[in-house]
C-alpha cells in the first residue's frame, strides 16, 4: 500500500473514531503490513495537511485524535450553549495533589491540605474518570493509593504528567487545573470553580459542616385563648359572631 492510500485510511479511521486511537490499533487497519514507524510518519504528514484548518490532529495519552482548535470554541459554543460543570476548590486541590504527588493516600492528601477530605470528593473524581485506586499501601489499615488516569490526561490534552507545569503549592496547582482549557476537544467541558466556603478563614471545615445537626423546625406559636385562628376567622361569615347570635335569640323570645 502506498503512502497516499495509507493516509486516506488513517484519516478516515481517526475521523470516525469516538476515542483516541493508539498506533497498535492503526496497525490492525493494515494487517500489520505497515510498521509503527511508517504509521507515525504518515500521521506526521496528516498533521501538516490539517495545519491550516479549524481541526487538528494531536497525540494525547490514549493515542491520536482529531479535535477542534481552541480558537474555534467561541463559535462551536453557539451551537451548544451549555454551562461548564463546576468543581469546588476542594475538589481541584485534591485533584492537583493526586496529579503531582501520586500515588497518594487519603491521609497524605489531608496532611497536605490541612483539612479532612470528604469521601464524596474522591468519589466525584472517580466518577469523572480522572482518578482511580491503583493499589494499597503496606501500612495499618492498608489505605488505598490514588493516581490519575489516562482519561485525565486526555481531557487536559496532554500525553503525560511530565507536561504538567511544576508549581509549588496545591492552591497554585488547583488554579492551573482550573485555567487549563479543555478546548482541545469540543465535546469536553471546561473546568469551573465554585466557591469553597470550607476554606475561608473563620468558617467550619468540611468535617465540621458534615457533623453539624440539622436545624430543628421552629414550632408554630399557639393561638391566644378566646381568639379564633386566622384561618377560621377568615372562613367565618360576619353574622356568626357570638354577640349577634345572642341578640337574635333574645329578640325571638320577646316576639313569642
Amino acid at each position: 500500500m502506498n503512502t497516499t492510500d495509507a493516509k486516506r485510511v488513517l484519516e478516515t479511521a481517526l475521523i470516525c473514531s469516538q476515542q483516541p486511537m493508539p498506533v497498535r490499533e492503526m496497525r490492525v487497519l493494515f494487517n500489520d503490513e505497515l510498521g509503527a514507524d511508517t504509521i507515525k510518519s504518515v500521521l506526521a504528514d496528516l498533521q501538516n495537511d490539517w495545519a491550516q484548518r479549524g481541526v487538528e490532529l494531536v497525540h494525547v495519552a490514549s493515542g491520536w485524535r482529531f479535535q477542534s482548535r481552541p480558537a474555534m470554541r467561541e463559535y462551536l459554543d453557539r451551537l451548544h450553549p451549555e454551562k461548564p460543570p463546576k468543581y469546588t476548590r476542594a475538589v481541584l486541590e485534591t485533584l492537583a495533589i493526586i496529579a503531582y504527588r501520586q500515588p497518594v493516600t487519603r491521609g497524605d492528601m489531608e496532611d497536605i491540605r490541612g483539612v479532612t477530605i470528604n469521601a464524596l470528593i474522591l468519589k466525584q473524581l472517580e466518577d469523572r474518570g480522572w482518578v482511580e485506586v491503583i493499589g494499597h499501601r503496606e501500612a495499618p489499615g492498608r489505605p488505598a493509593l490514588f493516581a490519575t488516569t489516562r482519561q485525565f490526561l486526555d481531557d487536559l490534552g496532554i500525553e503525560s504528567l511530565d507536561q504538567l507545569p511544576m508549581l509549588s503549592s496545591p492552591g497554585e496547582q488547583a488554579n492551573m487545573l482550573a485555567s487549563l482549557a479543555m478546548p482541545t476537544d469540543s465535546m469536553q467541558p471546561e473546568l469551573g470553580i465554585e466557591p469553597d466556603l470550607t476554606m475561608q478563614p473563620g468558617l467550619a471545615t468540611e468535617a465540621e459542616l458534615a457533623a453539624q445537626p440539622a436545624l430543628p423546625l421552629q414550632p408554630e406559636e399557639p393561638a391566644t385563648p378566646g381568639e379564633p385562628h386566622e384561618a377560621v376567622a377568615a372562613e367565618a361569615p360576619p353574622n356568626s359572631l357570638p354577640q349577634e347570635k345572642a341578640a337574635d335569640d333574645e329578640a325571638e323570645a320577646v316576639e313569642t
